[in-house]
């Protein structure tokens, strides 16, 4: 078995690593193995980046023969007992089970229960149509980010590579073996900056500004609707924008552009005790038994779920759960929520911040 390490000498990180564990107690990880199933092909190479003494630094096992599997993973396993904090790109599913397979099959004692763990993909997946990305492969990602890399190489392809070398030891195979997973564990560090995308859309949003706008659409009919401007802590590494449950968003740094449309219309609010509740057929309402009960009998009827509302005309926001109340739907069995923008609502700021993370967070978990 072969160890390297490299320093990554002025390396700095644009992400703040030190809100989830100091810098030293945290180890990224990532593996190169034969195969997809820990059955029937082996791990060949593990890596891992630390931070020691002011540096980043990266360290490979490398197995020169399936036959030091069983050491490379001890000696990983060792040096990782030293950490409480791992970070990984889909780990959960595929790093962190291979390894435990093999240590079961070897007999070496391994959990990872006592380290608490980050899996940067399973952090972006649901993002991913937001940030209009055709997967979520790690190379995705750092191409999304501006991230170059040298190695050329894919997993898959390697395997072929490895196997070479265990025939021929040539060193140029080694090479390209150690820079695919260095390069790995460089992508790692330096896609940190995308988990300010997730931390877009889990932390307190302000809304800066808040405005409406008219408009003509293109079939020039007239148009209303709301302008927030925002600003939140994350730092957005590129510039995004997208549309989706009829809204908009763009953002840029610290700050963003929400548009929601604001409907003008007639909406129905239903009051959920319809047994207290007369239907009167010819006022197309609702009125409460003990005004109703003076109406003539022939112009009323014992009210339902579906007909207990009253009728309201004014201007309207679209909501995806209840976040304001009362709260006014189109018909009784329509999915689409909506609250008055009354004057009292029209001032309240702390309520457009709660509802621009509300809006932004329909609008990303949205499916395509």
């Amino acid at each position: 078995m072969k160890t390297e390490e490299i320093i990554l000498g002025n390396f700095n990180l644009k992400y703040p690593l030190e809100r989830l564990a100091p810098l030293n107690q945290i180890l990224f990880l990532d593996i190169e193995t034969t195969g997809f199933l820990s059955s029937g092909s082996s791990i060949y190479l593990i890596g891992c980046a630390f931070y020691s003494e002011g540096n980043w630094i990266i360290r490979q096992w490398f197995a020169q023969s399936p036959d030091e599997e069983a050491e490379l993973i001890k000696s990983f396993l060792s040096f990782a007992g030293n950490y409480s904090y791992l970070i990984h790109y889909n780990g959960n599913t595929f790093d962190l089970p291979f390894i435990k397979n093999k240590a079961a099959k070897y007999g070496l004692p391994c959990s990872f229960t006592n380290m608490e763990g980050l899996d940067i993909y399973r952090r972006i997946m649901p993002y991913k149509n937001f940030l209009k990305l055709p997967d979520c492969k790690l190379k995705t990602i750092e191409l999304f980010l501006g991230i170059s890399r040298e190695d050329t190489y894919n997993g898959g392809e390697l395997i072929k590579v490895y196997s070479d070398y265990i025939t021929s030891h040539d060193y140029t195979l080694y090479r390209t073996l150690l820079l695919h997973n260095s390069d790995d564990m460089k992508g790692l560090l330096e896609i940190l900056p995308v988990l300010h995308y997730y931390d877009l859309f889990n932390c307190d949003i302000k809304a800066r500004k808040v405005q409406a706008n008219y408009y003509n659409d293109i079939h020039g009919v007239p148009r209303k609707e709301l302008i927030l401007q925002l600003v939140f802590a994350p730092s957005l590494p590129v510039p995004v924008s997208f549309m989706g449950k009829g809204c908009y968003f763009k953002g840029q740094d610290h700050e963003g552009t929400l548009v929601v449309p604001i409907y003008e219309e007639e909406l129905k609010y239903f009051y959920a005790n319809y047994k207290d509740y007369y239907y009167l057929p010819t006022e197309d309402v609702a009125l409460h038994k003990s005004i109703a009960s003076f109406v003539d009998k022939d112009y009323r009827v014992q009210a339902g779920a579906s007909n207990c509302y009253t009728r309201k005309i004014s201007r309207f926001l679209p909501q995806w759960k209840i976040l304001v109340e009362p709260f006014f739907k189109r018909e009784y069995k329509s999915k689409d929520l909506f609250f008055e923008l009354t004057d009292d609502i029209k001032k309240n700021r702390e309520l457009f911040s709660i509802y621009a993370s509300h809006i932004l967070n329909e609008m990303a978990l949205q499916q395509e």
